[in-house]
């Protein structure tokens, strides 16, 4: 299956958590029919992106990257590459890559949809962000990337500012996911 066929069967099956989520995702179907290349950065109207909030093994913190270009405080994640063979493979690549962390486990998703304002075409173009969560593995060391400012852990419930509320919503997301998982 290819990358473009694998982002539409999920996002055909995916059940939106919000209304604005599912006139999200209705678009972002819409934009995969319309655009053959919706998966690349080369699609100027906008392309899928594939991020994951990496949470600490116990699920207490996330692991934001300081971003150099947005210059908040955000998950990993990036463009999909001709190598990924699924978008969730996409977002656990670039966890890895912009964490340093092995072994991240991911969680079922994705999680939310989120689309925003990127400089990859100038003026403008459109992220279409299929978010995901994942769990770094007990006593995991992240190693800053050449695509990071900085790279902390911080409690899910205490994201510091500058950050955005697509961020908060995904680690909060991706936290309620992992306690849906782990036995009580």
């Amino acid at each position: 299956m290819s990358l473009h066929a694998d982002a539409r069967a999920v996002l055909a099956d995916w059940t939106a958590p919000t209304p604005e989520e599912e006139v999200l995702r209705k678009e972002f179907l819409a934009h995969l029919d319309a655009h053959p290349d919706a998966m690349w950065r080369t699609c100027a109207p906008g392309h899928l992106t594939a991020t994951t909030a990496v949470l600490s093994h116990d699920g207490r913190k996330v692991l934001l990257t300081l971003h150099p270009k947005a210059g908040m405080w955000l998950p990993m994640g990036g463009h999909c590459e001709p190598t990924d063979r699924s978008v969730a493979g996409a977002a656990l690549r670039e966890a890895v890559e912009e964490s340093g962390i092995p072994g991240l486990r991911m969680l079922p998703g994705p999680l939310a949809l989120d689309r925003h304002r990127v400089w990859c075409h100038p003026p403008h173009s459109w992220h279409l962000d299929l978010e995901y969560g994942a769990v770094a593995p007990p006593g995991a060391e992240c190693v800053i990337s050449d695509e990071s400012l900085d790279l902390r852990w911080f409690p899910v419930a205490e994201i510091p500012e500058p950050s955005d509320e697509a961020t908060r919503r995904l680690a909060a997301r991706a936290q309620a996911a992992l306690r849906s998982l782990s036995p009580h």
